[in-house]
């Protein structure tokens, strides 16, 4: 049997700052700067919102020490890190893994940031955090098999997200090896994130993040002050690996661990939908950067997806070419298609814009999704896609391998403050904007967080 849990833990606890290489703090502090942009904009643009922040307070959660991005409420520990989650995964344009198929930054920088505003932690000790996250979430979801865990029907970003966020938040706690444990396995009992939301729409999505990050955070400081969990919580008889998957490659949780930096294998969205959508989009922006094709042309669209992406944003290709709501339009590669093409580009207004337009809808009947074999040959380490536009008697291709925001092909520090800006101007000033990202982009330099981020 494998020893997935207690390698893990001594490394969440053995690691420091000055163990990790400068370009993985690079990275992570721009992975912050992208997560918490998003977090501002859902905070305010996202439909979801307004019913999860009347519930928490309901609930009575309201009156805490923690901070939510873009709002000046102060909530408990455990309501900011579930709202901080959510919101960051809202708007479908955080952070991806190509083969693990998470979302990494969701569930894990909400829980290290509550931890580090209750202890007063610094900026290096959240970067810290922010890593080990990673890495413990990277290699849960390629150890765990993605493929195997979708067909069970669940949410990789949220069962392996808790675990992650727990790493996290314990890292700030300064968790003991045989903490982490215990924290890991009281997280098993929590490891969950249905994707029956494809069916309909629903938000659950979001909140499954969110949830990840608040009962993450939760398992932490149980562990902290000696609550005890099961010691085997990844390769145990009904551990993680065993209950989850019947594919689960216990070796890819720990090889090369503190050696190969998996945070550095993440990639970032420059469109906010699904990530399988991603390298279609980027085919149809080049075949109309180099044709005289526009939104008058007689067209229809053939794209080709690896089966993963097909099953998620191109089946049933009759539902996904008549999206309803938000969800709908992020999971339908037709929609992502067409807007791309009609508006050469794709962002967030978009979706309200576009959603009741009834010449995208249409457009969205002449885009046929299928499986091609050349872009399931790089699957799962990329998420490739194959276009084709057929106009009269005219027709263009392109195949992507490596959309844009991978880490082979990633965006540039000016393309993270432009999403960034872009994100939160609606609801920044420019100084405000300014301050916050500066902040984030020097923590290492910062003694306390709460005074970095949140009285920028």
């Amino acid at each position: 049997m494998s020893e997935a849990t207690r390698i893990l833990s001594e490394f969440c606890e053995n690691i420091a700052y000055e163990d990790i290489p400068q370009d993985v703090i690079d990275r992570t502090k721009l992975l912050l700067l992208d997560t918490i942009g998003i977090i501002v904009r859902a905070r305010h643009d996202s439909e979801s919102t307004d019913s999860l922040l009347a519930g928490i307070d309901k609930l009575g959660l309201t009156n805490g020490k923690c901070s939510v991005f873009g709002d000046t409420q102060n909530y408990a520990p455990a309501a900011a890190a579930l709202i901080n989650g959510t919101l960051a995964h809202s708007l479908d344009f955080d952070d991806t893994h190509a083969e693990a198929s998470v979302h990494a930054s969701a569930p894990i920088i909400p829980a290290a940031i509550a931890a580090a505003q209750l202890t007063g932690a610094s900026g290096r000790e959240l970067l810290t955090a922010c890593v080990v996250g990673y890495e413990t979430h990277i290699r849960l979801g390629e150890a765990v098999g993605a493929a195997d865990h979708y067909e069970r029907g669940f949410h990789p970003s949220a069962t392996c997200g808790i675990f992650a966020a727990a790493a996290a938040a314990g890292k700030i706690l300064k968790l003991t090896s045989e903490q982490f444990r215990y924290a890991f396995g009281i997280a098993l009992s929590q490891s969950a994130g249905s994707m029956q939301f494809l069916t309909d729409g629903a938000w659950t999505k979001r909140l499954h993040v969110g949830q990840a990050s608040q009962n993450g955070l939760m398992a932490a400081f149980y562990a902290h002050e000696g609550f005890k969990g099961p010691e085997e919580a990844f390769e145990g008889k009904w551990g993680f690996f065993n209950s989850y998957s019947s594919a689960a490659n216990h070796e890819r949780a720990t090889e090369e661990l503190g050696k190969s930096w998996k945070t550095m294998t993440l990639g970032v969205k420059p469109y906010p939908s699904c990530r399988y959508s991603h390298a279609a989009i980027d085919g149809i922006l080049d075949i109309l950067e180099e044709s005289n094709l526009d939104s008058t042309s007689d067209i229809k669209i053939d794209v080709g997806l690896s089966k993963r992406g097909y099953g998620i944003i191109g089946n049933p290709l009759d539902q996904k070419q008549q999206p309803k709501s938000i969800v709908d339009g992020q999971f339908s590669m037709p929609f992502s298609a067409a807007v791309a093409f009609k508006k050469q580009g794709l962002v967030w207004d978009d979706y309200r814009e576009c959603l009741s337009d009834n010449d995208t809808l249409e457009l969205c009947k002449k885009i046929n999704v299928y499986i091609d074999d050349e872009a399931e040959s790089f699957s799962p380490e990329n998420m490739s896609a194959k276009v084709k536009i057929h106009a009269g008697d005219e027709s263009y291709e392109r195949f992507v391998q490596i959309p844009k925001g991978e880490p082979e092909n990633f965006m540039s520090g000016d393309e993270f403050l432009f999403k960034f800006n872009s994100l939160c101007a609606p609801y920044m000033t420019d100084g405000d904007m300014a301050r916050l990202s500066d902040s984030i982009l020097s923590l290492e330099s910062r003694n306390n967080i709460a005074e970095a981020l949140f009285s920028a």
